[in-house]
């Protein structure tokens, strides 16, 4: 009962304090959680229409994926339409964990679902000139126009980045963080592809039914 006692008159104030702090951070968590989603949706509009310039995006369903060891992530597929309705592409957010933190991205496919149109850096915390380089165009562009599959991470030096195909050439200095795009991109382009392939399917089963009936 001492030993208790003793624990208390030596650390209410670390305990009150703790808990003020902790108090502040909801408060202010739920004050700006509004206005953070809402810049987060901004920039992933953004980043999205540079994937896919000219065309507009349209919510065109949500999906749920299963990731590595039975972990699922509820997945936003986005429809790029052109000026003139027709569909363009494809985006989608991707995440995944990096050198120091998760990696966010989004992901644009071509309107076929046969090639990676590019993707673009919507949340990073990767060590600035090092990690951070996997917004540079060196990386990206290696995924540009590659068919959809799998990737394969090799160092410099054991592949060509100028040539477009499954081999994903690391930034030296930051292997770490490009691998994890490539893990990203692994885990969830070919099962998005398949999903997105589910969905058109059954709009055209229903279109065609609508037509007979």
């Amino acid at each position: 009962m001492y030993k208790i006692k003793h624990f208390f008159q030596q650390s209410w104030l670390l305990i009150v304090t703790s808990f003020a702090f902790g108090l502040l951070i909801a408060v202010a968590n739920a004050r700006w959680s509004d206005e953070i989603e809402w810049n987060k949706t901004e920039k992933l509009n953004r980043l999205s229409g540079a994937l896919l310039p000219e065309a507009r995006l349209e919510l065109y369903a949500e999906v749920e994926i299963e990731l590595d060891k039975g972990k699922k992530r509820e997945v936003k597929l986005r429809e790029a339409v052109s000026r003139a309705g027709d569909r363009v592409g494809w985006t989608f957010e991707a995440a995944g964990s990096g050198f120091q933190d998760k990696i966010e991205l989004v992901i644009a496919l071509d309107k076929d679902l046969k090639t990676i149109v590019g993707y673009k850096v919507l949340s990073c915390n990767e060590t600035p000139g090092f990690g951070d380089q996997i917004k540079d165009p060196y990386l990206r562009e290696q995924f540009e126009d590659a068919p959809i599959g799998k990737f394969k991470p090799v160092k410099r030096g054991e592949g060509d980045p100028e040539k477009i195909d499954s081999e994903i050439v690391t930034i030296t200095g930051a292997t770490v963080s490009s691998e994890a795009v490539v893990n990203i991109f692994n885990a969830y382009v070919e099962k998005v592809k398949g999903k997105i392939e589910e969905l058109v399917q059954k709009q055209k089963e229903q279109i065609s039914d609508d037509k007979e009936g």
